[in-house]
């Protein structure tokens, strides 16, 4: 608990505080924020430190923490970690959002039956402590408590609350953010993140806490409130996710690396049981550690680029046949292949829609196989996903559901909607899959285990996966994505970030890269309105993302706010048919020129609001 022995004068902050906002020293929303700090019993715990803080003047500090409520979004809350702070993942937040979800589960519940959590936690700094933290509310609530320790990854965590048929669950991490952040993101029953009308309620009681019961997390645990099941779970999750394997070639020598996450523990295991002999955990990122010391710029993201260079030297080294990485919590795979089977010859990433095409088309090829696969199977993806996915399926003959938003919960839904047992394959562009019913979030060991095979049985072909993926474009036109981060932080960033999609909802632009703009999709408003005229009604989810679709069919760009992270994202999609191909280096010089263009309008246009 904070220390609250410095003495605090409560008048004298709070003149101080409108002496601030008076000298545009201070925002008006992070005084008000102060104020119920300062006044407010609940937060009597924190009163001195924010007496401290304000004594010393840091307005820089105490307006970044306060100049608003940290969200608790659909999928729970995350940020950068701060003491004090309404804006901050702190004690009090992170208190904040377990209650909140404790008092919800236990007026919603399904069924009568006794109340229960799972908690999980990754490798960040306060991972721990804030897990034990919401052990304890959980606890005090009148929850038994199956606790995974040390680290786990996230899709074992929603393993967990389906194995043990808990009412929700909770998982600390903040995935690829930096190591400034953590968060909590919260679980139903299902084991899959909230979805309505349950995110919102749990959103209302967490806004609403006022006391946060807790009891002794270490007397919990010997009195078998809180359980340590870790074992258990560990042998049973990875019995679960070798069983979603296919029969094939395993000769592959597999670089391996965690970015300094909890990926070691389930990835490979995976592999291993999947009869993968040939593993090297590569070295420099193999502890765990919340600061991601030998990641570039510190960003343990699979997204990027850069997190490769060092493993590539590596795998030329050893003449390795693919890299594997995953993020921090270990639900997101990113993948490197030498360019052709010439392994000391040039290497190459794959972005997240590339590798969500390959793995679609190798599960379906395999399902196809193995005689399992009908017309009633079905994909699911979102509307951010490269429409590769949907192709790949059409030309196998099973459904695709893919007017979904950015989320994987919206994947878990329509699963346990259409009926899990014909699902095949979920996933999303920022480098998440899932296959099997075990789980209801993206799971990047079985992600990684099902990326092995598919190396492997190419490899067994002749073919690099680089060559494999060129094959598919040639059948199914050639797809480029390419996504555009644009960073708005604190206050000023949010309202940038608000005329930014008012502008392009407003006063859409005429044209992209010289290419008229056809028509503009509202998510939010639910309307789609052709250039020159007027809205019609628009059939998809509704959210805040607009899509301006180009003149050349299959070529648009979709734009929306992150829920997660301070930033606009910009979607941006080009497509050649196949029977339009002559020269596929051609064909994605050209296009690659034309994302340029379109990038530079983009940029434009957000640097003007």
């Amino acid at each position: 608990m904070t220390d609250t022995s410095a003495a605090c004068d409560v008048s004298t902050c709070l003149a101080r505080l409108d002496a601030a906002v008076s000298g545009a020293r201070l925002s008006a929303g992070a005084a008000e924020n102060i104020r119920r700090w300062l006044t407010e019993p609940r937060y009597a715990a924190y009163a001195a430190q924010v007496c401290q803080h304000v004594a010393e003047e840091k307005w820089q500090t105490l307006d970044d923490v306060f100049w608003t409520i940290i969200p608790f979004g659909t999928g729970g809350r995350r940020g950068r970690m701060y003491p004090i702070g309404s804006n901050a993942i702190n004690e009090r937040t992170i208190g904040e959002s377990a209650q909140g979800l404790a008092t919800y589960v236990r007026q919603h519940r399904e069924g009568s039956g006794p109340l229960s959590c799972a908690i999980a936690y990754d490798t960040r700094h306060r991972s721990t402590e804030f897990a034990r933290l919401c052990g304890e509310i959980m606890v005090a609530n009148g929850f038994q408590v199956y606790f995974l320790e040390p680290h786990r990854s996230t899709p074992e965590l929603s393993f967990l609350v389906r194995y043990k048929r808990c009412c929700c669950g909770i998982m600390v991490t903040a995935s690829h953010n930096p190591p400034s952040d953590n968060a909590v993101k919260a679980y139903w029953s299902t084991g899959g993140q909230l979805l309505p009308p349950h995110d919102k309620g749990v959103i209302d009681c967490v806004m609403h806490v006022e006391e946060i019961r807790r009891a002794d997390f270490d007397q919990a645990r010997a009195d078998g409130r809180v359980v340590n099941c870790t074992e258990e779970v560990d042998a049973a999750f990875i019995d679960q996710v070798r069983r979603q394997a296919f029969p094939g070639p395993r000769d592959m020598k597999i670089i391996y690396s965690p970015l300094h996450g909890v990926g070691a523990t389930c990835v490979c295991p995976a592999l291993e049981a999947d009869g993968f002999r040939d593993v090297e955990l590569f070295g420099p990122h193999a502890q765990p550690d919340g600061d991601f010391p030998n990641v570039p710029d510190h960003v343990a993201n699979p997204e990027n680029r850069p997190v490769f260079d060092a493993i590539i030297q590596r795998a030329r080294q050893v003449q390795a046949d693919v890299i594997l990485a995953t993020d921090p919590d270990c639900d997101r795979l990113g993948c490197a292949a030498p360019l052709t089977l010439d392994r000391s010859g040039p290497w190459e990433t794959f972005t997240g829609n590339q590798i969500a095409a390959l793995l679609a088309d190798y599960v379906l090829e395999q399902r196809r196989a193995a005689a399992t696969l009908s017309p009633q199977h079905y994909l699911v993806t979102t509307l951010v996903t490269t429409a590769m996915v949907r192709r790949i399926g059409q030309s196998y003959g099973v459904r695709t559901f893919d007017n979904l938003h950015v989320g994987f919960k919206w994947i878990a839904g329509t699963i346990d909607q259409q009926g899990p047992e014909l699902f095949v394959y979920g996933t999303e562009e920022s480098h998440g899959y899932l296959v099997g019913q075990h789980v209801r979030d993206k799971d990047g060991a079985a992600a990684s285990m099902l990326m092995a095979e598919l190396a492997a049985a190419v490899k067994a072909r002749g073919q690099s996966l680089h060559e494999k993926l060129a094959a598919l474009y040639w059948q199914h036109g050639y797809h480029e994505e390419r996504v555009l981060n644009i960073k708005m932080e604190g206050s000023q960033g949010m309202q940038r970030m608000r005329d930014l999609m008012q502008r392009l909802r407003q006063q859409p632009p005429r044209q992209l890269a010289e290419m008229p703009v056809t028509e503009l999709r509202d998510y939010q408003a639910g309307t789609r309105t052709p250039a020159g005229g007027a809205p019609q009604p628009l059939d998809g989810p509704p959210g805040d993302m607009v899509v301006l679709d180009l003149a050349t069919d299959g070529n648009y760009v979709a734009v929306r706010p992150s829920g997660t992270e301070p930033k606009v994202k910009l979607y941006m999609f080009a497509y050649v048919p196949a029977e339009q191909l002559a020269d596929l280096d051609a064909a994605r010089r050209e296009v690659d020129q034309q994302l340029t263009a379109i990038e530079r309008d983009l940029r434009a246009l957000a640097d003007s609001v």
